[in-house]
């Protein structure tokens, strides 16, 4: 039985109530007028304005639809003061579910709504006449998504914060396609171009290729591209296959145009497509792909991938997992043990044999030890205080190092870069390398890790690889697999855009065309560069190489690498590039990337700036990476300098990190004309490097002259105990990579 009764009210302090109460509160139909000129007319629950009603503030706007707790919240229609509107779902005064809005200036949006934002699928139609379908993060473009231009220019791919981010293919108004991969707005990475009215494959698979799972990792990591080679196996046959998706119907409807002089498209010998790459958006590579490439089978197309069998072999499938999840295992027990124990400077006892922590890991687990989902097994660690010590020594948290390692997200396996037929993993994170290891690297290690742990104490900016912890695993058939933990150099916040493993030897350093991809590492006549970089940075760079070189001569290794990444920097004038595509009104500066002459390319951009360190103003989370103190430049007065990369972020300098150069093009004069153009000769880069593959030893005369001759150096001019020439020739080489200003 309803006991509420009408009644009208004035409050002292101006506010006014007319309607159905029940006992002393408004209950039922009633009418709030508040001083301020506020009104609600509608349903109320116990002194809460609760059902359905409208609410008109003082400044005009309005709402009228569901309410629950004095809350808009339920299916309503939201009026703002500048005549915007929004009708849809909303929980406790926010958007949240489906909705649409129409803004002030006529542009809509119809779709999922987050705490106030757009979150989730939807279509976003703009004045101008541009429109967005696709997923949103936080009110930004992100995720899988296609957006129409009104000039025609249409692009279906992956976004990130309302930028163009992943693999994608961008159609052109006058029908030519680009297929490839951006990075924050701007075209970076491999691809291939197909003008107007020439072949191209079919946009069905390459659609449906783009598809991710639920977590988008596909797109959004570091590891997302496009495989070139696939893009150019994909028979063109497909193109008369069934047009299921909207956009395979919208790019293929339109029947191939004439290209080049006239000619028909039954003239296919004469079609044409580019295979380019672009740094940061610049154009830095085009080769021709004629007709023959483009429509070859996928069985005379792709390399055959052929593994040379090792003594690893045998870890692929479950095997792998098993032995995944027992590394994790064991770091976890390695560090949770050895971290309580109050820390100490190192003994000699602590290098020896008997330096040595051994522990059994069986399935059901036992006193010392967890159950676990895997295989039993054995678990040795080798001179835990010494690595305790070191990881201390390079900033690295207890805590931080087992999350990375021992974490839900598991590690990845990575493909090996050399012959070496080595096993790799990485961290979920990017912040560790983990590396099988051969018996003869294993004894290398300890047997150097005296002096290296009194090297990298003695030189904090040293290059050499940093070692976190040497392990052995025992599966129960006997097998035995040796690990070494490493950091990762190239765990950056910015794209490493190339990389390469420098000996300074020419013979034999260099890779076939046809194996190169993103993730490729090159070899030293790979380098078509040399950089010039700040003198006090270019010094402070070699006496430590210097310093470094002599200790690994003293160990008699003459195998080492200098392993270096480059990060591109894109150039002033794209700048409105990288403006999300939701401010763009027109879309030519896009299209002139692709198409445009490249005159301005040739001016020296101005992308990076040295300004006085500011240690409140960086990131200081320590790292692998991290190579010690903060590096000075002579171009800001000998101080200690921060990098400012317009746009991105503000990083601190240090040696092997964050160090800025410009990138000068070394010009072939005697090179044949072919296919392939370089459209650039100077460029801003970041850098980055590190010495690597130290644990080759050569003790031996007959070791070192056989090293010597495969690396084509003269054995007469280096001995067992003073192997000089290796680091000469390294050195030399260098000097040229990296030349003095005159």
């Amino acid at each position: 039985m309803d006991t509420s009764i009408p009644e009208e009210k004035e409050f002292s302090n101006g506010d006014y109530y007319s309607g159905e109460v029940k006992g002393l509160l408004p209950h039922g139909k009633g009418k709030y007028s508040w001083s301020d000129g506020t009104i609600y007319e509608g349903d109320w629950d116990q002194g809460k304005i609760s059902g359905k009603g409208k609410l008109i503030w003082s400044s005009g706007a309005k709402y009228e639809g569901d309410f629950s707790g004095g809350y808009l919240h339920g299916i309503g229609t939201m009026t703002s003061t500048d005549e915007s509107v929004y009708s849809g779902a909303w929980r406790m005064n926010v958007r949240h579910g489906l909705g649409r809005k129409e803004y002030v200036n006529a542009d809509l949006y119809d779709g999922s709504w987050k705490e106030g934002s757009q979150e989730g699928r939807g279509s976003y139609s703009w004045t101008n006449g541009n429109r967005y379908i696709g997923n949103w993060k936080k009110g930004k473009m992100c995720g899988r998504g296609v957006m129409r231009w009104a000039n025609g220019d249409l692009f279906d791919g992956f976004w990130l914060n309302g930028c163009r981010h992943g693999s994608g293919v961008y159609k052109f108004a006058d029908g030519s396609l680009y297929f490839g991969t951006w990075s924050r707005g701007v075209k970076d990475g491999k691809g291939i171009f197909y003008p107007a009215g020439s072949k191209h494959p079919s946009l069905k698979k390459w659609c449906r290729s783009l598809e991710y799972d639920d977590t988008g990792k596909f797109v959004l990591s570091r590891s997302s591209s496009i495989d070139v080679n696939e893009l150019r196996s994909l028979s063109t046959s497909d193109r008369f296959a069934e047009r299921s998706s909207d956009l395979s119907r919208e790019l293929t409807s339109k029947s191939a145009r004439t290209f080049g002089s006239g000619k028909s498209e039954g003239q296919d010998k004469n079609r044409v497509a580019y295979e380019r790459e672009y740094m940061q958006g610049v154009l830095i590579r085009e080769s021709i792909i004629r007709t023959s490439s483009v429509d070859r089978s996928p069985s005379s197309t792709l390399t055959k991938q052929v593994s040379a069998r090792t003594f690893l072999t045998f870890l692929t499938g479950e095997h792998n997992y098993h032995l995944m999840l027992n590394l994790q295992l064991g770091i976890r027990y390695t560090v949770g043990k050895i971290t309580p124990v109050p820390r100490r400077e190192v003994r000699g006892s602590d290098f020896g044999k008997k330096a040595r922590t051994v522990m059994f890991f069986p399935r059901d687990g036992s006193n010392l030890t967890p159950p676990h989902k895997s295989i039993d097994f054995s678990w040795k660690d080798y001179c835990p205080m010494v690595f305790r010590n070191l990881r201390e020594m390079f900033k690295l948290d207890a805590a931080e190092y087992m999350m990375s390692i021992c974490g839900d997200d598991g590690l990845t396996e990575i493909c090996s870069p050399g012959k070496s037929g080595s096993i790799f993993y990485l961290s979920h994170d990017d912040r560790f390398v983990i590396k099988t290891l051969k018996k003869s690297e294993l004894k290398v290690l300890l047997k150097m890790l005296p002096r290296y742990y009194k090297h990298v104490g003695d030189h904090e900016n040293t290059l050499i690889t940093k070692f976190f912890g040497v392990h052995r695993i025992t599966l129960k058939w006997g097998k035995k697999v040796r690990f070494v933990v490493m950091g990762n150099m190239f765990c950056t916040e910015l794209k490493i855009h190339r990389r390469y493993d420098l000996k300074g030897s020419s013979h034999g350093r260099f890779t076939e065309k046809i194996k190169i991809h993103e993730k490729t590492t090159l070899k030293d006549l790979d380098l078509a560069y040399e950089f010039h970089m700040d003198k006090l940075l270019r010094e402070a760079l070699f006496k430590q190489i210097y310093v470094d070189c002599a200790f690994l001569e003293s160990l008699q290794i003459i195998d080492y690498s200098l392993l270096l990444g480059l990060h591109f920097r894109a150039p002033g004038q794209l700048n409105d590039i990288l403006e999300p595509p939701n401010v763009m009104s027109d879309q030519e500066s896009v299209s002139s990337v692709d198409v445009g002459v490249t005159q301005e390319l040739s001016i020296p951009p101005k992308g990076l700036l040295l300004v006085t360190h500011e240690p409140n103003s960086v990131s200081t989370a320590p790292g692998p990476h991290i190579r010690g103190s903060t590096l000075r430049a002579f171009s800001v007065g000998e101080q200690e300098v921060d990098l400012i990369l317009p746009g991105t972020a503000r990083l601190r300098v240090q040696l092997g990190v964050n160090m800025p150069a410009q990138a000068h093009h070394k010009l072939d004069e005697d090179k044949e004309e072919s296919a392939t153009i370089e459209l650039f000769e100077v460029y801003d880069v970041v850098v980055y490097m590190g010495i690597i593959d130290i644990l080759q030893e050569y003790n031996t005369k007959k070791k070192v002259e056989h090293k010597c001759k495969s690396l084509q150096y003269d054995p007469m001019t280096i001995s067992v105990t003073e192997p000089t020439t290796y680091s000469k020739r390294f050195v030399n080489f260098l000097h040229k990579v990296f030349p003095e200003e005159m």
